[in-house]
């Protein structure tokens, strides 16, 4: 898995290469420069230089004409992340760019590698200071190809100065409305919490942006409070390697990526374990029944659906591979529990919300298997403080946000509050203190579905940039996911496995249907993205 770090963990990790003598914070610098110009070409090739990468030929010095030559804003900050905007310049201004810089800050304070980049730059041009005269004024935005942003990068811990947001907030808004349709961010948009991806206040959506060695946590999260912020504003997001130490800093955040499987070479189908699905009556089975079908088609030996007597009929007629079994209250519920082989349960899709289900959360926790809760299941867990307490570690809970903050009240709030200081608090934070509290593993569901243990070991599954799947909100997906991820305990995956390759899994399939997709089509797409795996 890919490591998602913090503010503070990339600043350790720099620190670190540098005080081991492997590398000079003016030699990182210098490579984040280029890796930025790098990325800009790769993602415009109409931009690059003709004659190909910098420096650019002796003979160019030669023109006298200037008409023609592209021309890029590069906004530097008073901090590193400036530093890099003054390489970005002068790389640029090197492949033939006309450049104009502005600096917010006083030169003389700059951090002394940023301070040197800095007079490296006006030994070839020459540097603005930021004012709102001369850029509402003089700076004909409309004639630009490229406006950088390397004003504060993961360094912004609170909204920006006034005077910078008066002046950001009468520039920005010319680049987006005028002819200039190429923003670029290095590291991260400014106005953006990095440690969050809260928006705290100011930022505005890039097209490209550029961040070192690993992505950070703004890149990955959508925030769902106002103003809007992380991957969204990101546009596109490209990760250059600096040369840093591969080595994971304490606490890590993870990015799920294409799990490893193990295969079913041998055994029998009670091998590979027995998934159990809870339904509701008649008329309300179709939920339980997505789970079942994607239990069974993600690997596990046998699904077996358990519900009221009188709706037996409608779910045969409904299900084949899937067994089925009448299950009308607690009572009948821990005589089917009374099969050893049956390894794994799920819980809440369709359920419903009486006493009978509440009576069949309890059985289900008190039998100590592993269970997957979902949907009714934590409404239930919600209303009833003495029921949340029977959670265990065996536990993994599926809500989406409605969910979470019935059951988490006062986490959601502080996860929904206005963010105006970094770092903020985020998913990250909140599905963590909710994993601690419950007692198991928690995944909150969304775009950027975030999965915690009661450690603090911490993942996410970011459905962002090239594999965001919007189709994914459609009735019935999260049972399908419920599924997945029930089945997957049945066949010996541990609850935090089962949680990070079920929702990487439920990604990919939408991904391989496209649009027009439903809940039904997900299981169904489970073999050929299995197949890609090398899954036999």
């Amino acid at each position: 898995m890919t490591e998602v770090l913090t503010a503070a963990q990339m600043r350790a990790i720099e620190a670190a290469a540098i005080a081991s003598g492997d590398v000079t914070g003016l030699e990182l610098m210098e490579r984040a420069g280029r890796g930025v110009v790098a990325a800009i070409f790769e993602e415009w090739p109409e931009l690059a230089p003709s004659w190909g990468p910098t420096p650019k030929p002796p003979e160019y010095f030669l023109q006298d004409d200037e008409k023609g030559k592209q021309r890029a804003v590069v906004l530097c900050g008073p901090g590193n992340n400036g530093g890099d905007g003054f390489v970005v310049a002068r790389l640029l201004f090197e492949a033939g760019w006309d450049v104009e810089v502005f600096l917010y800050g006083d030169a003389e304070r700059l951090p002394p590698d940023a301070k040197v980049n800095y007079e490296r730059w006006c030994e070839i041009g020459e540097c603005a200071w930021w004012d709102d005269h001369k850029i509402e004024d003089e700076l004909d935005v409309g004639d630009f190809e490229l406006v950088v942003d390397a004003l504060f990068g993961i360094g912004l811990t609170r909204s920006m100065p006034a005077d910078t947001e008066r002046t950001w907030h009468a520039f920005m808004p010319r680049v987006f409305t005028e002819r200039v349709r190429r923003y670029v961010a290095v590291d991260t948009p400014s106005g953006i919490c990095s440690d969050s991806g809260r928006n705290l206040e100011g930022a505005f959506p890039t097209n490209l942006t550029v961040t070192f060695h690993r992505p950070k946590i703004c890149h990955v999260l959508q925030p769902s409070a106002e103003p809007i912020g992380g991957a969204v504003w990101c546009g596109t997001l490209r990760i250059v390697d600096i040369g840093l130490s591969q080595l994971s800093p304490s606490r890590s955040l993870k990015l799920i990526d294409a799990p490893s499987f193990s295969d079913k070479l041998q055994g029998h189908k009670y091998s590979h374990g027995h998934a159990f699905i809870l339904s509701g009556g008649i008329g309300k089975g179709g939920a339980a029944r997505l789970a079942a079908r994607g239990a069974l088609r993600i690997g596990a030996g046998a699904v077996t659906v358990g519900c009221p007597e009188v709706a037996l009929v409608e779910n045969a007629a409904q299900l084949n591979a899937v067994m089925l079994t009448s299950v009308n209250d607690a009572a009948a519920l821990e005589v089917a529990l009374g099969d050893a082989r049956i390894n794994a349960l799920c819980v809440g899709p369709g359920l419903g919300l009486g006493a009978r289900e509440a009576a069949l959360v309890a059985s289900i926790l008190a039998s100590g298997r592993t269970a997957v809760l979902d949907a009714d299941a934590l409404t239930l867990l919600a209303r009833d403080a003495a029921l949340f307490a029977k959670l265990h570690k065996a536990c993994v809970l599926t809500p989406h946000a409605g969910e979470f903050a019935r059951l988490f009240p006062d986490i959601a709030d502080k996860l929904n509050a206005p963010g105006t200081k970094g770092p903020a608090y985020s998913k990250v934070d909140a599905t963590r203190d909710a994993a601690k509290r419950a007692g198991c593993v928690v995944l909150f569901k969304g775009p950027d579905t975030v999965i915690a243990d009661p450690t603090g070991r911490c993942s996410i599954n970011a459905s962002v940039y090239e594999r965001a799947a919007p189709w994914l909100a459609t009735a019935g997906s999260g049972d399908v996911l419920a599924g997945f991820i029930t089945g997957l305990l049945a066949r010996g995956f541990r609850p935090m496995q089962a949680a990070e390759t079920g929702a990487w899994l439920h990604t990919e399939c939408a991904l391989k249907f496209g649009p027009g997709l439903i809940a039904e089509d997900l299981p169904e797409q489970l073999p050929a993205v299995l197949r890609a795996l090398d899954v036999p």
